[in-house]
């Protein structure tokens, strides 16, 4: 009996990082570098997050072309968004214009 409790246990455990797991969401990195959003393009779902790091020497932005975020990513710096809506959004760096992106963003 006391095997079956353990077996029990274990699966309850699994199935509770599994849930856990699923609602999460992937981290998905745009990398800057070279006044460039790398990749510029990223599919994604609802729930990820998207994290750019700043590998350049200057300030960007991370801007939606809508307006429904603006985030500040100095030097050095990085920044996170997470998905929460299904869509095609471009954004773009409010310091460099010609600096552009694309997030395809899908239901779970």
């Amino acid at each position: 009996m006391r095997a079956s409790g353990f077996s029990v246990l274990s699966f309850v455990l699994v199935a509770l990082a599994h849930v856990a797991s699923a609602k999460a969401g992937e981290t998905i990195v745009v990398k800057i570098t070279d006044l460039a959003f790398v990749p510029a393009e990223v599919s994604a779902r609802v729930g990820d997050t998207i994290e750019w790091v700043n590998a350049d020497f200057i300030d960007h932005t991370a801007t939606a072309s809508n307006g429904a975020w603006d985030l500040a990513l100095p030097a050095g710096g990085r920044g996170r968004l997470v998905v929460k809506q299904a869509g095609v959004l471009g954004y773009f760096c409010r310091v460099h214009p010609n600096m552009t992106g694309t997030l395809n963003v899908n239901e779970k």
